[in-house]
């Protein structure tokens, strides 16, 4: 079954980018859920994304954030497209910089849309854009005491 588009609430709301932030201070799951509630939507999809304790057959102990000068323009882009290529009724994408240890929330996003299906396609499309596209990165610390940088995250 094709889904139609004739009602306004089965298309992308005039002002979907609720909140975007790359901040200092832990996130939370709640002040983002919170924000892309939307009474034309039946599908919200949250990712949350925390920092575990490996990577790559070593034992991560912590990792530190940093991201260039041009990463929030570059977060408002990537939210853009989306909203561009899904019909969003409202979008929220934060993710944290500074030092975090094993278990804490690094990045937290969510999307809501007429459908289910649509919000969970939006929100893949958010967070793999995000990581592959804005200018953050990781500097991982392992217990055997080397360390790594890893790109964009």
């Amino acid at each position: 079954m094709a889904l139609t588009y004739d009602h306004p609430g089965e298309q992308t709301a005039l002002d979907p980018i609720r909140l975007l932030d790359i901040r200092d201070t832990p996130l939370s799951v709640d002040e983002v859920f919170g924000a892309v509630g939307d009474a034309a939507a039946g599908g919200t999809a949250l990712f949350v994304g925390t920092v575990r304790n490996h990577d790559g057959g070593q034992d991560v102990d912590a990792l530190g954030y940093s991201c260039h000068p041009s990463a929030g323009e570059e977060l408002r882009r990537v939210a853009e497209k989306v909203v561009a290529d899904y019909p969003v009724r409202a979008l929220a994408a934060v993710h944290r910089v500074g030092d975090l240890r094993v278990g804490d929330l690094a990045v937290v996003v969510a999307v809501s849309c007429p459908h289910r299906a649509e919000a969970f396609a939006a929100c893949r499309k958010l967070i793999d854009d995000l990581k592959h596209e804005v200018p953050i990165w990781k500097h991982q610390r392992f217990s055997d005491g080397t360390e790594e940088w890893v790109g964009a995250c």
